[in-house]
């Protein structure tokens, strides 16, 4: 059976580590757990390797630190992505201040992910997002239907079961 291919933002990869918010630093590391059984395909992107290194140290490093932890192929930069992003832009999906945003849904879209995971609530795990850039997608001919969700959506129970047990 094929696996199925997801896209960590760099949001995900953030809460692992993330004092603010314990629920979903807990929630994280479970996801994370699955991701290191190789359960999943794992793509990231050379962008957010580059908003990692943006990060202070030595949230930084653990950040890499954790990446080393799971299989996951690093996606390059095109022109193909920037046009797809510059064209969600276009199409009001989200403004260029979010142009990062855009940059990780075309990403996923153009490596044909099946989902995006994210703690992105702002601006990408939004119904308004997700019919977006299905919209735009089917446009440009990438026919796949993508979902964008929270790192607890992948896990195999429900969190309040968890806790409950």
């Amino acid at each position: 059976m094929k696996k199925l291919k997801i896209y960590l933002d760099t949001s995900v990869i953030s809460h692992l580590q993330h004092e603010d918010a314990p629920e979903k630093t807990k929630d994280t590391l479970l996801f994370w757990d699955e991701l290191k059984t190789g359960k999943y395909e794992v793509v990231i992107s050379d962008l957010t390797l580059g908003e990692i290194q943006k990060c202070p140290q030595p949230k930084q490093t653990d950040m890499l630190n954790y990446l080393e932890e799971i299989d996951h192929e690093v996606l390059l930069n095109s022109g193909e992505v920037r046009a797809l992003a510059e064209d969600y832009i276009a199409n009001g999906v989200l403004t260029r201040k979010n142009r990062g945003d855009c940059i990780h849904m075309a990403f996923a879209t153009i490596s044909d992910c099946d989902v995006i995971v994210s703690w992105n609530f702002r601006h990408m795990v939004r119904f308004k997002t997700i019919q977006g850039i299905r919209l735009v997608n089917a446009k440009n001919g990438y026919s796949k239907v993508m979902d964008i969700i929270q790192p607890t959506m992948m896990l195999g129970v429900d969190t309040d079961e968890r806790t409950e047990n």
